[in-house]
């Protein structure tokens, strides 16, 4: 598959803006840590892009991703994908054994705070970003308090990544990429 064909299944399922920045955030992080470890930089972006593209039509636990997978066979993306997406979800059983499906579990989530912080900086942008500031709004609990820190920190160990003296910093430098395409451009 296709991005362009990726696209356009997104575009077919996807109907919040918000959540297609999401899917965009998470595939340029994917792209990101694809070039480092010179992995597919087309097959991890593409896991990252299509991870969540079944969330508005299978919006619980139970269902996504799993019901979204025989979507993705039949649309012929790679089985490789198809396994990431579905372990990217504790719910599925499926466990995270490749780096590219570690990967996308340790930036799925940490893609959503950075964006939270971004938003509430006086510039709203991704541009002056910084770890530390990310680190000080992760120290209050109040502060986006429906994300999984716990899990965000497990995702990053098990990845191989150290959360704040890499990971953040990688994932804010692959989002810059893009910053236009997500609205983090701000007004510096």
């Amino acid at each position: 598959m296709t991005r362009e064909e990726a696209l356009s299944l997104v575009n077919e399922y996807v109907k919040s803006e918000s959540l297609i920045r999401h899917m965009f955030c998470v595939e340029a992080a994917m792209r990101f840590y694809a070039e480092k470890f010179g992995e597919d930089v087309d097959v991890w972006g593409l896991a990252g892009l299509l991870h969540d593209f079944d969330w508005e039509i299978h919006p619980t636990a139970e269902q996504h991703p799993i019901e979204g997978a025989p979507i993705l066979r039949e649309r012929g993306v790679d089985e490789m994908i198809v396994r990431a997406i579905l372990s990217h979800g504790d719910n599925t059983g499926i466990a995270r054994e490749t780096a590219m499906e570690k990967a996308l579990n340790a930036c799925d989530e940490i893609t959503g705070l950075i964006t939270a912080v971004a938003l509430v900086r006086p510039s709203r942008s991704i541009l002056d970003l910084e770890p530390s500031s990310v680190k000080k709004k992760w120290k209050d609990k109040a502060f986006a308090a429906g994300t999984d820190r716990a899990g965000m920190e497990k995702a990053a160990e098990e990845f191989g990544v150290d959360l704040w003296g890499e990971h953040v910093g990688n994932v804010i430098a692959a989002m810059r990429r893009i910053a236009p395409e997500l609205g983090l451009v701000g007004v510096l």
